[in-house]
């Protein structure tokens, strides 16, 4: 990932983000004065950016949204073709999801992973360390079998998405396989191996996405952020879960052709990462763990960038990046925070 500053020439004073959107743009309808819909393009990844992808939609409506989601942390499990970013953000968008955890369906139940679980004595390894509930089987059941029948992932992400009645457009980054490798003290693992069967608890010495060098980006993706009238980076790892998404050839050039109108939004809050390892990983491979910190990586791809009023002391150093520093509270603890912290980061946008 780049980590160079930005041009100079940016804002040199902080915002205090107000509520409500941006001027020129009305509340849940997502209109600009004129009545033309405002066009969102997310980069979203993992939990974190389902939460602010919903409260984008409640700011604009599903119908103006375009999200591309990360797919480097996909996997094989049992057969089957999972992809954890995707349908996180599926289920987030369908109001389905386990709020609880931020992954999976509500109301799951387990009868197939206890089963599984009794051969563990058989296997000599656990088989069930990744959890995949009775319902959310039927999701990666129905993707593997048309993944094999040819059709491909873009395809196969749209009839979820149908399915469940999410009528945001939800592109994976690229229909070829990009894979997360994490190299530990140990060697290299697979990135839910890292994330779930070590929780990711082991220092990590280096991240690659195997594969992105030869992928493209999906079709509609290049599109989606040259046409939109605001892209958002999302609130999400920016090593594993944005940076997969930025290696995909073309598309991290699409995102700095637009840093006039890109806005990103720090995961990190007064030098913690509500959830996961991001604060770790970006001190274990020599990045700030601070807004900071994100607003230099983010900073030749985004022209704004909110971050919580925790780090509202941060914003010179960010503004001489030549990055418009919003201050907006941005712990996502429900739909109500989700909708305030969207407004803001639309607001953001020039």
């Amino acid at each position: 990932m780049n980590t160079g500053q930005a041009p100079a020439g940016g804002r040199t004073q902080a915002v205090a983000a107000e509520a409500g959107p941006r001027p020129g743009h009305s509340g849940a309808g997502g209109s600009p004065a004129g009545g033309a819909a405002l066009a969102v393009t997310a980069i979203a990844g993992g939990v974190g950016a389902a939460r602010m992808l919903s409260g984008i939609a409640s700011v604009v409506g599903q119908r103006s949204m375009t999200a591309v989601v990360n797919t480097g942390d996909d996997t094989v499990l049992h057969g089957l073709h999972v992809c954890p970013d995707l349908d996180t953000v599926t289920y987030m968008m369908a109001g389905v999801s386990n709020l609880e955890t931020g992954w999976g369906l509500a109301g799951e139940t387990w009868g197939v992973m206890e089963a599984l679980a009794a051969f563990d004595a058989v296997a000599g390894r656990s088989l069930a360390w990744f959890r995949l509930g009775d319902k959310d089987l039927a999701t990666h059941l129905y993707r593997t079998g048309r993944l094999a029948a040819g059709a491909t992932l873009s395809q196969v992400t749209s009839d979820i998405a149908t399915r469940f009645g999410v009528e945001a457009r939800l592109l994976p980054m690229s229909d070829q396989r990009v894979e997360t490798r994490v190299t530990l003290a140990s060697g290299e693992v697979g990135f839910q191996e890292y994330f779930v069967g070590l929780g990711h608890a082991v220092p990590v010495k280096a991240v690659r996405f195997a594969g992105s060098e030869v992928a493209r980006p999906a079709p509609g993706v290049l599109q989606a952020i040259e046409r939109a009238d605001i892209v958002v980076i999302c609130p999400s790892n920016p090593v594993v879960s944005i940076g997969p998404v930025l290696a995909v050839p073309g598309v991290a050039e699409a995102i700095v052709r637009r840093r006039g109108a890109t806005v990103a939004v720090s995961p990190i809050i007064a030098g913690k990462a509500l959830k996961g390892p991001a604060d770790r990983m970006l001190a274990e491979l020599g990045y700030e763990p601070s807004a900071a910190g994100v607003a230099e990586m983010w900073a030749p791809y985004a022209a704004a960038i909110v971050v919580d009023n925790a780090d509202a002391g941060l914003a010179p150093r960010i503004e001489a990046l030549g990055v418009r520093c919003v201050v907006a509270p941005s712990v996502m603890s429900g739909p109500a925070e989700a909708a305030k912290l969207a407004e803001a980061a639309l607001g953001a946008a020039p």
